[in-house]
C-alpha cells in the first residue's frame, strides 16, 4: 500500500504513570489500498492515522521500538480475551526503565476490521470458532493490518535502526522491507490467563507468532 504522503498532525507533552512522553500525530493517505473485504471495496485513497509515544534521546542508539494496535476492548476496558492491554503496558514499562524509546499506536481494531466487525467476531468466537476462522466466516481476511504507516513514522522522526518489541515476525518483515534495520526483536510475550490460552495459541500456530 504506498502511501502518498505522510505528515505529522500534532506534538505535544504527554506525562504518564510510566513517565513523560510525547505525544505526535501522524495521518498518511493510502493510494490504492488493499480491501479487506471483497464485499466492501476500499476507496481509491484512505487517510491512516497513528500516534507515537516518545520517550528520551532515541537517536543515540537503535530506540526500543513497539508497534501497537488498537485495541479498545483490551486496552480500555481490560478485556481478558487478547493479551493486548498487558502487552502495551509491558511496552510503556520496557521504555521507561530504558528510559528511551517509542510506541507507535495504530488504528487497527480487530486486527484491521474495525470494531463492530471485531464485536461479531467475538459472538462467532463464543460459538466455537477461532480468532482466524471468525474472520474468514465474516468475509475478512484473517488479518487486515499492514505496516507501511509505522515504518514511514519511523523514517520521518530520523530513525534508520530500531529494536522492534514484537512476537509477530511479519512487523519486523515490514521495517526491513522498508529500509529499517531491525537489529534485535525484544520479546513483547506476557503471562497467559485461561480466558486467552486458545487466542495465543490460534496465533502461533495460524499465524506463526513467536509465543510459548
Amino acid at each position: 500500500m504506498p502511501f502518498a504522503s505522510v505528515k505529522k498532525i500534532a506534538d505535544a507533552d504527554f506525562p504518564t504513570r510510566w513517565g513523560h512522553f510525547r505525544i505526535l500525530g501522524f495521518e498518511g493517505i493510502v493510494t490504492n489500498p488493499q480491501p479487506c473485504n471483497e464485499a466492501m471495496p476500499d476507496p481509491a485513497t484512505r487517510i491512516e492515522a497513528a500516534v507515537a509515544l516518545v520517550m528520551g534521546d532515541i537517536h543515540a542508539a537503535p530506540p526500543i521500538v513497539r508497534i501497537h494496535s488498537q485495541c479498545l476492548t483490551g486496552d480500555v476496558f481490560h478485556s481478558l480475551r487478547c493479551d493486548c492491554r498487558q502487552q502495551l503496558e509491558l511496552a510503556l514499562a520496557t521504555i521507561a526503565e530504558a528510559g528511551t524509546g517509542i510506541l507507535l499506536y495504530e488504528q487497527q481494531e480487530g486486527r484491521g476490521i474495525g470494531l463492530m466487525a471485531k464485536l461479531r467476531a467475538y459472538e462467532l468466537q463464543d460459538q466455537g470458532r477461532d480468532t482466524i476462522e471468525a474472520n474468514l466466516e465474516l468475509g475478512y481476511a484473517a488479518d487486515c493490518r499492514a505496516y507501511e504507516l509505522p515504518a514511514e513514522i519511523l523514517k520521518s522522526l530520523g530513525l534508520k535502526a530500531v529494536r522492534l518489541m514484537t512476537n509477530n515476525p511479519e512487523k519486523v518483515d515490514a521495517l526491513v522491507s522498508a529500509g529499517i534495520e531491525v537489529t534485535e526483536r525484544i520479546s513483547a510475550e506476557v503471562p497467559t490467563e485461561p480466558t486467552f490460552d486458545r487466542y495465543l495459541q490460534t496465533k502461533r500456530e495460524k499465524m506463526g507468532h513467536l509465543v510459548g
